[in-house]
């Protein structure tokens, strides 16, 4: 690929929280972005403002809910049809629907199967098409620390989170010669709505399991997802990056 090319990115879940900031990230290094949201139509749209008035990058917003097929293969052509490629799939969306598996409604383990982890197999293949064309391309999921040790109320969860980080590794391999890479980011407990809903005693026996003490920040993943999907990340691929205060050690 001629990597003086403006480079394309499809971000799903881009409206808020950590999908925005690394759609802001990745605009300041010149990337055009795909917006997807599937509720939060205001803020995808002045997202795209922002994006358009501080960087002057071209975006287009895409509804659609990544838990139905049908939709994240529109997410890709919609996206094609709009840039011509997509370099860089970044798999953010993701949901929680929280209880004791005891008590887990069948409903809740299917619906956060199929938007955290089925959504990445179904967006990620049309797109691999269009890095394989081009030779060039990186793949970013969005994981979470749970993914790696588990939480109680969370089994559909944590499922969907440790089944991406083998979709990771797998997949690496599979294209590690096509100049595209494959990576996964897990976040610990950053300050966002899913945060903010807690109540002060979740919060407080959270911040016991993390050493640093404090919760993370958007921008914390968003400067790690930004060197991932740069040109200076070539020889990283197949990883799992933790970004959690040290709360995986």
């Amino acid at each position: 690929m001629n990597n003086t090319r403006t480079k394309n990115a499809l971000i799903t879940g881009a409206s808020k929280g950590i999908g925005k900031a690394i759609a802001i990230e990745l605009a300041s290094q010149g990337i055009n972005i795909s917006i997807n949201y599937n509720n939060s139509k205001t803020e995808a749209v002045e997202l795209q403002a922002q994006l358009k008035s501080d960087y002057n990058i071209e975006s287009c917003v895409i509804k659609g809910d990544v838990s139905n097929k049908e939709d994240c293969y529109n997410l890709v052509e919609t996206s094609i049809a709009k840039f011509g490629s997509i370099d860089i799939l970044v798999n953010n969306a993701g949901i929680i629907d929280d209880s004791l598996m005891i008590r887990m409604h069948d409903d809740a383990w299917e619906k956060v199967i199929r938007t955290n982890l089925n959504s990445i197999f179904y967006c990620t293949k049309p797109a691999l098409k269009s890095m394989l064309k081009n030779k060039w391309g990186r793949i970013l999921n969005i994981g979470s620390v749970v993914g790696i040790r588990g939480n109680i109320g969370q089994v559909n969860y944590s499922s969907s989170k440790a089944g991406m980080m083998g979709f990771t590794k797998s997949l690496a391999k599979e294209v590690a010669t096509r100049n595209i890479t494959v990576n996964t980011i897990t976040p610990g407990y950053i300050n966002t709505e899913t945060v903010d809903v807690l109540k002060q005693e979740q919060k407080d026996t959270i911040m016991k399991w993390i050493p640093q003490g404090h919760f993370g920040e958007v921008e914390d993943i968003a400067h790690l997802a930004g060197f991932i999907c740069s040109e200076k990340s070539n020889y990283m691929t197949g990883q799992i990056i933790s970004v959690d205060g040290g709360m995986a050690i």
